[in-house]
C-alpha cells in the first residue's frame, strides 16, 4: 500500500464530486476518528448501521467496496467482521487519515483514490457487497453514483445506501436542529436542495437492476443523546437493494 503517493486519474469525463465538499471535509479530516469531534454523529450512528448491513449480506468472507469511505469508520468496522474491505473516495486528505488510522487499528482496507464511476468501469461485478453512506446527497449526480454501485455489486449481491429525506421536517432536524441548535454538526454540512426523497432513491434504484428490499429510518432522541433504528424514514434512512440476478 502507498502511503506517499496518490494514483493519478482518468480525467476524460467530469469527475462527480463537488469540489467545495471536498474541500470542507478536508479541512475537517484531521479530526476523523476523534469521537467528540465533528465527526462524533457518524461514530454514534456507525454500530447501528454495521449490525444492520451485517444482518442483511453477512459480511464475513465477502468482498465489500465501501463508496465515499471517508476517514473508514464503516470500513474498519466492515474489516473487523470478517470482509475484504476496499475503501474508495475522492478526499486525499481523510483517505491519508484512513491509512494512518490502520497502522494503529490493524485493520487491513484497501482504501483507493478513484471515482466509483471508473472503478465501475474498471472492474464491474466484483463485489458481493457495496455500500454508500452518507455520500449521496454531497454530490453533483447521485444517480450516477447509485448506477456505478449496481455495476460493481455481483449479480445477488447487496447495495446499501443511506441519505436524508427533502422535506420540511429533514430540514428543521437535519439543518436547523443538528447544525445550528444542538450542534451535532458543522454549520452548512448539508444542502437541504441535495437532499433525496425516498422515492427518488428507489426510482434510480430499480433503473440501474436494483431491487429495494428494504427501508430504515435513523432517528436521533436528543435528551438520551443516542440514535436508533425504527421505521420513520421522514428524516435520515437506509436503504437495501439486491442486484438482480443475471
Amino acid at each position: 500500500m502507498n502511503m506517499e503517493s496518490t494514483p493519478a486519474m482518468n480525467t476524460e469525463k467530469p469527475i462527480n464530486a463537488d469540489h467545495l465538499e471536498l474541500q470542507k471535509f478536508g479541512e475537517l479530516a484531521h479530526k476523523w476518528w476523534d469521537k467528540n469531534s465533528e465527526f462524533k454523529p457518524l461514530h454514534e450512528l456507525n454500530p447501528l448501521r454495521l449490525a444492520w448491513i451485517d444482518e442483511l449480506a453477512s459480511l464475513k468472507g465477502k468482498r465489500v467496496l465501501d463508496v465515499g469511505c471517508g476517514g473508514g469508520i464503516l470500513s474498519e468496522s466492515m474489516y473487523f467482521k470478517g470482509a475484504e474491505v476496499v475503501g474508495i473516495d475522492l478526499g486525499e486528505k481523510a483517505l491519508s487519515v484512513a491509512k494512518l488510522h490502520q497502522l494503529e487499528s490493524g485493520a487491513k482496507v484497501d482504501y483507493q483514490y478513484i471515482a466509483v464511476e471508473q472503478l465501475a468501469a474498471q472492474q464491474p461485478a466484483s463485489f458481493d457487497v457495496v455500500t454508500c453512506m452518507e455520500m449521496l446527497e454531497h454530490v453533483p449526480d447521485p444517480a450516477s453514483i447509485v448506477a456505478a454501485c449496481a455495476r460493481l455489486v455481483k449479480p445477488g449481491g447487496s447495495v446499501f445506501f443511506s441519505t436524508i429525506n427533502r422535506n420540511p421536517k429533514a430540514y428543521l432536524f437535519a439543518v436547523i436542529g443538528a447544525e445550528y441548535l444542538l450542534n451535532l454538526l458543522p454549520k452548512g454540512t448539508h444542502d437541504y436542495a441535495k437532499f433525496i426523497k425516498p422515492s427518488e432513491l428507489s426510482s434510480w434504484a430499480r433503473q440501474a437492476d436494483l431491487n429495494v428490499t428494504v427501508m430504515r429510518g435513523m432517528s436521533y432522541n436528543p435528551i438520551t443523546q443516542h440514535y436508533s433504528l425504527g421505521d420513520d424514514v421522514s428524516v435520515n434512512y437506509m436503504l437495501h437493494t439486491i442486484k438482480s440476478a443475471a
